[in-house]
């Protein structure tokens, strides 16, 4: 496998499992030093770390709650002290909630699911962003989802969080060029921990109206986050890549 991320460090916020465990390691396998950031189950931090370093790749694992600027600010300054400034940044860390009424509107739920996927997306990105664009490099790529893109009766919270991630990405990505890209990547349904929030009646359904027929793999949407970081796509900025079986076409 080709090393085009050789010398670069790399962040991967939710990297214990799932997609942000395919993803780092693909950009160790790709050459990067990767900092494994995990919430609550330090673990699956420690596997993933586990994993990597089985492959002789360098890595460290980060505990750090992404909604909290604090913790933030700490865990940013402590990987550059360990590994160096950071080059390449995935903020995958998200939660979702069961379907629910569409006419019920928690307001504890909207808050908790917007400090997570939003905020926990913003502010990774505000701790690294001055330094990629003074050095003149930075890849980030932000987890967003395919709720965000069409209407999602049964998870407005989630829809609506995960719509923000994809305009906050197309707002960034032009005060920060054009040294600095930034794109998002929308799965489909995925097979990860996530999905067991769902009944097997629903997972069916989404499957059925799934053109390729099936679930998604963490490697594949690892493969679409390593082509966003890479020069493979270096006229790319602002945008949303959808992977997900072909359930959502964009003009």
């Amino acid at each position: 496998m080709k090393k085009e991320f050789l010398g670069k460090v790399a962040l991967v916020t939710g990297g214990s499992r799932g997609i942000g465990r395919a993803v780092a390691l693909k950009l160790a396998q790709k050459g990067a030093s990767v900092a494994i950031n995990y919430s609550e189950n330090e673990e699956a931090a420690k596997f993933t770390k586990k994993l990597l370093e089985d492959e002789g790749h360098t890595s460290i694992v980060v505990g750090c709650d992404v909604s909290s600027p604090n913790e933030v600010s700490d865990m940013v300054r402590s990987i550059e002290d360990k590994l160096g400034p950071i080059d390449l940044l995935v903020t995958n860390a998200g939660i979702a909630k069961a379907p629910t009424d569409p006419l019920a509107l928690d307001f504890d739920e909207w808050k908790k699911l917007f400090e997570v996927n939003v905020d926990g997306t913003f502010l990774p990105i505000r701790e690294t962003i001055s330094g990629m664009v003074n050095r003149g490099y930075g890849r980030i790529v932000c987890i967003s989802s395919i709720a965000g893109l069409g209407m999602r009766p049964n998870l407005i919270s989630y829809g609506t969080s995960k719509a923000a991630v994809i305009a906050f990405v197309r707002n960034l990505a032009g005060a920060v060029a054009p040294n600095v890209r930034i794109n998002s990547l929308a799965p489909g349904l995925t097979d990860t921990d996530m999905i067991q929030t769902l009944t097997e009646e629903q997972r069916e359904k989404m499957i059925s109206a799934t053109p390729l027929c099936r679930i998604g793999h963490p490697s594949e949407m690892a493969n679409a986050v390593a082509f966003l970081l890479s020069d493979q796509s270096s006229f790319t900025t602002g945008q949303t890549l959808v992977a997900d079986g072909g359930r959502v076409a964009l003009p």
